[in-house]
């Protein structure tokens, strides 16, 4: 299949051309009454800010109200139903272990997920230093204050920021002074609750939330809970501002994964194997401040020392099982037995990271510059077991062998980072920002069990960023930029790196190659302003191309191994348009995201239709220029609408569109259903529409209700082509592996699903 790689470039021109024309024209022929002006932070520290129109790039804000109007149950949906270019994929069918990608970047829990995104709390990363996995369970959601979602490679961002950095700001007791509590329940035997407090006296301030959640789950067999814990202590002064910030977290989350399709369609509810079961437990502990040396000179900084345990069950099938069911049958089946069909795998991850950051941010004349240092080290214990046994006839698994451990690794990383940013005025209107990063990371591993995964590694790298704003009118300012961000690869991958020594999974490793740091260079143009007083808009066009991006590439057998494949590009267009009409606030968001492969190789993929074509070896695909990236639909619409009905009354409504997309294993975009392969490669698109209200019985007291997928629409939000080895309508296992069916399996999204609560709120002093 041929592709025109220019062709998406000038749909994405087309679609920004029509975008900005009409709106400045609007805005040259009308008079704009002047906002307030925004101001945003630009490095994960405090700083001096700039305002929001001097930021070469579409930054997006979140406050706490509007989090809660959005009404998730987790920060993932929370940010789906609210930001542009954000997708979610429930691949492991829970609200807190959802993958979350923005611009095709990816921020997931998962091990062995491509990580693109960097996640801040209060100036303190907490990408997890073993795979850069992002635990959402264990962000506390009623702290938070505010959120910013900074597009691109920002380099001041540091590793990991290839698509974007997620900064998140929690309360304080001098800014969200009283409190609340709330109580909640509804589908899927949920309930839950969350009390917090903040107050303020003299130069002390103090606040405090507590928040916990239980659940049976929509699937079979999974019931999850919640629970968490926040404090911080402040003291400020004119001058002087101290904060101490504890986070505790300990959460049991089950999210049992993708489903067959013939499941899915006997019983929405029907789960594949299990358990999946994840704990986690995490403390943070971090001291920041700032100190204003003069009326221009600020000087901040944060130590902080985190603890992270996470501990996994899961019960699937025998990988092996092919490969010592031909064994056995050569030999006959003596005594009539068989291979083992199942296996227990579990894990034990122990993660200490410590770190401290400190900045001085400068205005002098037409300059506000900022300049940085930072250091974090992590100490990361991973041990993996499996215990052979029996799958049972509801599919659990029952284990009659003694546990074995096949891997224990340990991990030490070390990153030494030096930054400076520049913001000069060229002109009233006209600003120009330069940004520099010096990344120094050492990755060391050491295998307990041998030395096959003993590596010492050290990355080195020197990212630049470029931006222009020009504010060329009161109500219409145009920006854009270049920057590059880098990442490095992650100890999963560097375990299982070896073309000698190829893994059946990501996380089975084995020898400990070198591979090259992922590079991702970002390109961003774009416009933003206001009509008629309170109508905002904005549009933005970018391209962001990863350079030795890191793929699971397949070698035959079943067995691959993770490599730097070459390149690979997102590219596309954002629009927006909100506003307020009398008792009305609204806002429409489009996205369109073109993700492609940008190099040729063979990938590991038995179960497509063309496995084996292309040159490739049996059980792998040829990949080509132009394939389309799994998982990302390249159209997404998200509408919103407020309605202040009385009052004591408000109604709101969200709509999430997203067009179709292509499941993993179908990377080449070429498969094709058969009598022998089920499946079509591909999702449908999907719409689901959600509701929610709020009703004041009394000045403190609140009732509110939210009811979602309204019209209980069966959709999926992530796929995979695999083999099932139940057959039959009952299920049962299929001991010949030639009577296994490959098909398509899904991520099932939730059904109509309701929950009602009560919040009583006082004010502080």
């Amino acid at each position: 299949m041929q592709h025109d790689s220019r062709a998406p470039i000038r749909k994405a021109l087309a679609l920004f051309i029509a975008s900005v024309g009409p709106a400045a024209t609007a805005v040259a022929a009308e008079t704009v009454e002047l906002a307030p002006v925004e101001v945003v932070g630009t490095t994960p520290l405090p700083g001096i800010g700039l305002p929001k129109d001097q930021v070469p790039a579409n930054v997006q804000t979140l406050s706490s109200q509007r989090l809660r109007e959005a009404g998730g149950q987790s920060l993932a949906e929370d940010l789906q139903r609210s930001l542009p270019s954000v997708n979610v994929n429930e691949i492991q069918g829970n609200p807190y272990q959802a993958d979350v990608n923005y611009r095709g970047f990816s921020a997931s829990p998962l091990l062995g997920t491509p990580q693109g995104l960097s996640v801040f709390l209060d100036g303190v990363r907490v990408n997890e230093p073993f795979g850069d996995v992002v635990n959402w369970d264990l962000i506390p959601q009623a702290a938070i204050a505010t959120l910013a979602l900074v597009p691109g490679s920002n380099p001041l961002y540091g590793l990991n920021t290839l698509g974007g950095a997620l900064a998140i700001q929690t309360k304080r007791g001098d800014t969200h002074p009283g409190g609340e509590i709330e109580l909640y329940g509804g589908s899927f035997g949920r309930r839950g609750g969350s009390v917090e407090h903040g107050g303020k006296r003299d130069e002390l301030s103090w606040f405090v939330a507590a928040e916990g959640m239980k659940e049976d789950g929509w699937r079979d067999r999974s019931p999850s809970e919640v629970g968490q814990l926040f404090g911080k202590l402040a003291w400020s002064t004119a001058t002087t501002d101290l904060a101490l910030t504890l986070a505790h977290a300990n959460t049991d989350l089950i999210g049992n994964g993708l489903v067959p399709e013939s499941m899915e369609r006997q019983r929405r509810e029907a789960i594949f194997t299990h358990p999946d079961q994840t704990k986690n437990r995490s403390t943070l502990l971090a001291l920041s401040g700032s100190q204003w040396l003069s009326d221009n000179d600020q000087i901040s900084g944060t130590v902080y020392v985190r603890r992270t345990r996470t501990r996994t069950l899961n019960g699937d099938g025998n990988d092996e099982y092919e490969d010592e069911f031909e064994e056995w049958a050569d030999a006959g089946f003596p005594a009539g037995e068989g291979p083992e069909n199942g296996v227990l795998n579990r894990t034990r991850t122990d993660q200490n990271a410590a770190g401290l950051a400190l900045q001085w941010s400068r205005i002098a004349g037409a300059h506000q510059f900022a300049v940085g240092v930072s250091h974090d080290r992590s100490r990361a214990s991973f041990r993996q077991s499996e215990q052979g046994g029996e799958l049972t006839g509801n599919r659990g698994i029952e284990a009659d062998e003694d546990e074995e451990q096949v891997n224990s690794l340990l991990g030490r990383t070390r990153t030494t980072s030096v930054y400076a940013t520049d913001t000069v005025a060229l002109a009233s209107t006209v600003h120009l920002t330069g940004s520099l990063r010096f990344n120094r990371t050492r990755v060391i591993n050491r295998d307990r069990m041998g030395d096959a995964l003993n590596g010492d590694f050290t990355y080195r790298k020197l990212n630049p960023a470029l931006g222009l704003t020009w504010q060329a009118a009161p109500s219409l300012t145009v920006y854009g930029g270049f920057s590059q961000g880098s990442r490095a690869p992650t100890p999963i991958e560097l375990g299982c790196a070896d073309p000698e020594n190829a893994c059946s999974l990501p996380n089975a490793m084995a020898a400990d190659p070198f591979l090259d740091q992922v590079v991702t260079r970002t390109f961003e143009l774009g416009v933003r302003g206001r009509i008629a007083g309170n109508m905002l808009w904005n549009a933005t066009a970018f391209r962001s191309t990863n350079r030795d991006d890191i793929l699971f590439v397949g070698t035959g057998g079943s067995l691959g191994f993770f490599t730097n494949f070459g390149r690979t590009r997102r590219e596309g267009v954002e629009l927006g348009l909100s506003g307020e009409t009398g008792v009305l606030d609204w806002r429409v968001n489009y996205s369109y995201l073109n993700a492609t492969f940008q190099s040729s190789a063979c990938m590991l993929a038995e179960n497509n239709s063309t496995e084996g074509e292309g040159g490739c070896p049996d059980d792998e695909i040829r990949v080509e220029r132009g394939d389309r990236l799994p998982g990302l639909p390249t159209h997404s619409l998200k509408l919103g609408l407020g309605w202040r009905a009385a009052d004591a009354l408000r109604i709101g409504a969200d709509l999430l569109a997203y067009s179709s997309q292509y499941v993993r294993g179908n990377e080449n975009n070429r498969h094709e259903p058969d009598e022998d392969l089920g499946g079509r490669g591909k999702l449908g698109g999907y719409a689901i529409v959600n509701l929610n209200a709020d009703y004041k019985l009394a000045r403190d007291w609140t009732l509110f209700a939210r009811v979602d997928n309204v019209f209980d629409r069966r959709y999926a939000t992530a796929g995979a082509l695999a083999e099932n080895p139940f057959v039959g309508t009952g299920n049962t296992f299929e001991a010949d592996p030639e009577g296994w069916r490959r098909e398509q399996f899904i991520a099932p999204g939730t059904p109509r699903s309701a929950w009602i609560g009560l919040r009583y709120a006082w004010k502080g002093l």
